[in-house]
């Protein structure tokens, strides 16, 4: 109100006296909000992709189809693979959209900066739930959905990088058997780190390896990539190769797939006898040796378990007796993560389960023994919605013996 009486002079000066201050402010504001935060370079492997890529020369992308078209088998057996299946599998998707899930465990699943939509600067106060991100202007959406390619390990530099380093392939190709190593594998098998309190990744597979018996004489490569004499591309000679279908568990990620498997176990089912008094205990004995794997069984992912179930059914077909012998590890998750037991057995090694029980009713039965390799147990799948056709087990075992108990 004192305003409107005064002098214009002194109305438009006491205006600029408000309204000046009031800029100032506002611009002040501005370059703040615009000052980008203050963030820590990212320092441990698993937290950084492979770097942007170009497209080798000779080469119209760094799609694994590109590559199937000149080296047809390596890509059928690819296509196969776990590794193929990296990025879309159902359970790997479920745990990405958790709150927890931080950024970085995608570096195993896309490892390549061209298959990821951000690219991760670095971490503000080295917070992993804070990464400094921008938008990756080579983002490639379809080789995103390739998982672990070619590209993943044999690109590097802008050129591929093989075995031999052949002059006779229409891409310039590069000798380099240190970076075709077990080293390779073990970027990703070997994943070990407490995060947070409540997260903990927890791949030991390569530990395991260098603490066994074939550390040394047999690697990584000897026994999940098959040496195989073909020719690499159809109508050239046949030479030294490897078997790109990388057998693990032998569980499939979809039930359409037909994936190869390796079994580092021996089985070793016990007899019973045909015959028994009331007064017999019934003893079943097994055993299961690490017989064919340089790390310890099961490895990788610490959810993996073998279960050993013996039941028996009478004439009814109803079950008389239960037991369950497993093999695996158990883990807190909540409200701090810690392994709470481990019983994987170590390479070579012998375990022996016994069952045992006493029938007291006379009639005809049957006991069956099965033995199964876990991806995952029913209630972590449940929780992660995954559907009925998603396989979490694969059975190795499924016997039955029939018999009778008599007076």
């Amino acid at each position: 109100m004192l305003l409107e009486y005064a002098p214009k002079r002194l109305r438009w000066y006491a205006l600029l006296t408000i309204f000046i201050p009031s800029i100032g402010l506002i611009l002040l504001g501005s370059c703040k909000s615009e000052k980008k935060p203050e963030y820590e370079p990212l320092k441990n492997p698993w937290e950084i992709a492979v770097p942007h890529q170009e497209i080798p020369k000779g080469l119209g992308s760094l799609s694994a189809q590109q590559c199937g078209s000149c080296h047809q088998e390596h890509y059928a057996e690819w296509q196969q693979s776990t590794h193929a299946n990296a990025w879309t599998d159902l359970q790997f998707q479920a745990e990405l959209k958790k709150d927890s899930s931080p950024f970085m465990c995608i570096n195993c699943h896309i490892p390549l900066q061209n298959q990821q939509e951000y690219i991760i600067k670095g971490l503000v106060d080295g917070d992993i739930y804070q990464p400094v991100k921008e938008k990756n202007p080579h983002f490639d959406k379809a080789l995103q959905q390739e998982g672990i390619n070619c590209a993943s390990c044999h690109v590097r530099n802008n050129v591929v990088v093989g075995p031999t380093g052949t002059a006779m392939a229409p891409h310039k190709t590069v000798k380099d058997t240190q970076h075709l190593s077990e080293k390779l594998c073990i970027g990703c098998h070997n994943a070990t780190a407490v995060v947070t309190p409540t997260l903990a990744c927890s791949f030991e597979t390569g530990d395991e390896w260098k603490a066994g018996p074939f550390h040394g004489k047999k690697n990584c490569i000897d026994c999940h990539m098959e040496e195989k004499h073909r020719p690499v591309v159809p109508g050239y000679a046949a030479r030294k190769s490897r078997f790109h279908g990388f057998p693990g568990s032998g569980i499939p990620k979809l039930d359409t797939l037909k994936t190869t498997g390796l079994e580092g176990l021996d089985l070793y089912p016990g007899s019973l006898p045909q015959i028994l008094s009331k007064s017999d205990s019934l003893k079943y004995n097994f055993a299961v040796r690490n017989a064919h794997a340089g790390h310890k069984v099961p490895t990788g992912d610490p959810e993996r378990f073998f279960l050993f179930e013996l039941h028996i059914h009478d004439k009814k077909d109803s079950v008389v007796y239960s037991q369950t012998e497993r093999i695996g590890e158990h883990w807190q998750w909540y409200p701090t993560v810690k392994k709470l037991s481990d019983n994987n057995l170590l390479p070579g090694e012998k375990r022996e389960f016994s069952f045992g029980t006493q029938i007291k009713e006379v009639g005809k039965y049957q006991l069956r023994f099965k033995v199964t390799k876990h991806r995952l147990n029913q209630k972590n799948a449940d929780y992660n919605k995954l559907p009925a056709s998603y396989p979490l087990f694969k059975t190795l075992l499924d016997t039955v013996y029939r018999f009778r108990v008599g007076h």
